[in-house]
Formats: structure tokens, C-alpha cells, sequence
């Protein structure tokens, strides 16, 4: 069993990492937002969970001990492969998870890809008892009202709304004048920010999950 990485980053690019240890680059696929925040020739130390199949071992990474917990909860969940829990962490940090767990929402779910109502409810049946239910939820993201026009582009071109609201703050908080600039301009600055390289690797990732 590989429980963690720690070595330096070799290629940060959308859902996939490529870790560095002792001469031996281990590919690890994290939420779009970790990748994010990796930076190419640093140090950085995953945690991971190795999911075996018949024809390939696959390293699931994140940032907290608290995330791969919450992701091997749900991998354990029927219908949920370990592509979809990944991609519940994409969209839902593990306070929100647990708060939607313990308030019976099985809506936060189904706004996953490839989560339908059926598994929603499985989830939500699965996890009970098994999460903090005092965890409170993740505040979201502040941005202006121009920045929700910006977020609701950058959904409509495939990130994640949880991706979306965090590049289009940095924006604001890197680009003072953006904070009264037109849509169209902060729009292109989110969209340098993210890379176009990067919003293509998550597009195929979302449409390959099951």
C-alpha cells in the first residue's frame, strides 16, 4: 500500500501530477484544485490511496489525511468508483460532505458529474454515522457580482464551480482594477490564470468519469 508521496513535482497539469521519489515519477491523479496549487519543481508531500484493478494501479491523491478518508468512505459507497469520489471532492471540501450528510441533502451530490439521484441517496445512506456531523460547512467563495458572471462562464466551459470561484477571487485579489473592469476582461484574466492546457486535461477527465 502507497499512503503518501513526498518528492518533487515533475508536471501539474489539469487532474494528474506526476511526483518525483527517489528517481521513480508516480502519476497521481488529484482534484483540479490541488493541481492548482502544485508548482513544477517543488516539494510537495500527497497523500494517497492505491486503487488495484486486473489491468492497472491507479495513486488517488490529496492534500489532507481528512480528504482521503472522506474518499475512501465514498469509493466504498455502491456505484461510486474512485473517479467519482474524486470528483465529489472536486466540487465538496469535507466539511460540506459531512454537513450534507447529516442534513439528509442529497441535492449537494447529485451536482457532481456523473452522480445520479439513486446514488446520491446511496451516499448520503452510506456515510451516515461514519462523518463528524458537527463539521461545519465550507463557507463558499466571496466574489462581486461581476465575478458570478465569470464563475458561471468558467462552469459553462467545463471547471468546476469550486475551481471557478477560487481562480476568479485571485484575479481579484492579484488585479486590483479588475475588481471594476468588464466581465469580458476578468474573464480572460481567469482564464490565463487557469491555462488552457490545464481546462482541457479536466474536460476530458469530467467526460471520462463513469
Amino acid at each position: 500500500m502507497i499512503s503518501s508521496v513526498r518528492g518533487t513535482v515533475l508536471s501539474a497539469v489539469g487532474s494528474s501530477v506526476i511526483i518525483e521519489v527517489g528517481g521513480i515519477g508516480y502519476a497521481v491523479q488529484v482534484t483540479p484544485e490541488h493541481s492548482l496549487a502544485l508548482r513544477v519543481g517543488d516539494q510537495a508531500l500527497i497523500h494517497t490511496s492505491l486503487i488495484v484493478r486486473e489491468d492497472s494501479l491507479s495513486l488517488f491523491g490529496f492534500e489532507t489525511t481528512e480528504q482521503l478518508h472522506v474518499f475512501e468512505l465514498l469509493t466504498g459507497v455502491t456505484g461510486v468508483g474512485p473517479k467519482s469520489a474524486l470528483g465529489v471532492l472536486s466540487v465538496l471540501g469535507p466539511g460540506q460532505i459531512a454537513a450534507a450528510v447529516t442534513s439528509e441533502d442529497d441535492k449537494a451530490f447529485r451536482k457532481v458529474s456523473g452522480i445520479g439521484p439513486k446514488t446520491a441517496k446511496l451516499i448520503v445512506l452510506s456515510l451516515t454515522g461514519k462523518l463528524i456531523a458537527t463539521a461545519p460547512a465550507e463557507a463558499p467563495l466571496a466574489v462581486p457580482a461581476a465575478g458570478e458572471s465569470v464563475v458561471v462562464a468558467l462552469v459553462g466551459l467545463g471547471w468546476s464551480e469550486k475551481v471557478a470561484l477560487q481562480a476568479v477571487e485571485d484575479v481579484l485579489n492579484s488585479h486590483p482594477d479588475a475588481q471594476t473592469a468588464p466581465v469580458q476582461t476578468v474573464l480572460r484574466l481567469a482564464l490565463a490564470q487557469l491555462g488552457p492546457a490545464q481546462h482541457s486535461a479536466q474536460t476530458r477527465t469530467a467526460e471520462a468519469r463513469p
